[in-house]
């Protein structure tokens, strides 16, 4: 087996425990990852700066694969390695299909969150997740309105998200997203939410893309996730490992599985790959 050289690590319920807590065992793996010459890359949903500030302090990080795969971000040089965004135009036929339902919407562009006022104002009803709730309102800048304020930008944006508290809405909409947009990638990383990205913007290809950019073949490569949005990535890597708490398909389709996100699992697949000498 090809020693892993990159490290590619979701954050919720995967680094993170369920208090969104980097815990001291899984915080001493990622250091002993790195002394050992492993790129340890969180890989997440979020934009760089939206990050656990725990997480962006690590002294050893190099890249991050962000948005879902929209950006692969060189930290140190504060430039994009690659990018994969949404046309304009495309992002607009979606949000005009999302006024027909009682959702709330936001976009991802130039690497900070943008969302109508009145929906940053209503989020309470539309996102029962305490954490998530305090991203809405933390992480997203409000105008005045959404489509508007893009059209004005014209520029490609680099992630939609909906939310809605009903899960049989959110089911529907995942598969009928998917069929009227098939330029996207359509993906979920909570029970309230949606996320759409270019079809090209997936933690699988942006591994692939960082994994060529530092002349690694993709089976040095290991990815650990939990969501819907880490499939492409559990897939494609050299070593792919589902969490515990994982969602049914990313179990199916992992390579192998480890405990969860509250039991150290992250850390115990780290330890067993990428430190030698450990158990």
């Amino acid at each position: 087996m090809e020693p892993v050289k990159l490290l590619a690590l979701d954050l919720d319920g995967t680094l993170l425990n369920a208090q969104k807590e980097l815990t001291p065992r899984t915080r001493d793996a990622l250091y002993a990852a790195a002394e050992a010459g492993v790129e340890v890359v969180p890989t997440t949903g979020r934009f760089f700066t939206g990050m656990p500030e725990v997480i962006q302090k690590l002294p050893f990080l190099h890249y991050a694969i962000t948005i879902n795969g929209a950006q692969v971000y060189d930290i140190r040089e504060n430039k994009a390695v690659s990018t994969a965004e949404i046309p304009l135009e495309t992002a607009l036929r979606v949000l005009d299909y999302l006024d027909g339902f009682p959702v709330i919407y936001d976009c991802y562009q130039d690497n900070w969150g943008w969302m109508t006022r009145s929906m940053q104002e209503n989020a309470a009803a539309f996102v029962p997740i305490d954490h998530s709730l305090r991203m809405v309102r933390s992480l997203r800048t409000p105008v005045d309105e959404l489509k508007a304020y893009l059209r004005e930008q014209n520029r490609s944006v680099q992630k939609l998200q909906l939310f809605t508290p009903d899960d049989a809405l959110r089911l529907g909409l995942l598969k009928d997203l998917a069929e009227r947009f098939p330029s996207l990638s359509v993906s979920t990383s909570m029970p309230c939410n949606i996320e759409l990205n270019d079809a090209h913007a997936n933690k699988g290809e942006a591994i692939a893309s960082l994994a060529a950019y530092l002349g690694l073949p993709m089976e040095a490569t290991m990815a650990i996730g939990d969501g819907l949005n880490d499939r492409s990535m559990i897939r494609m890597a050299g070593v792919g490992v589902a969490m515990a708490n994982a969602a049914p398909e990313i179990l199916a389709i992992a390579d192998e599985t480890t405990a969860s996100c509250d039991e150290d699992g992250a850390a115990l697949a780290i330890e067993r790959h990428c430190v030698p000498g450990r158990v």
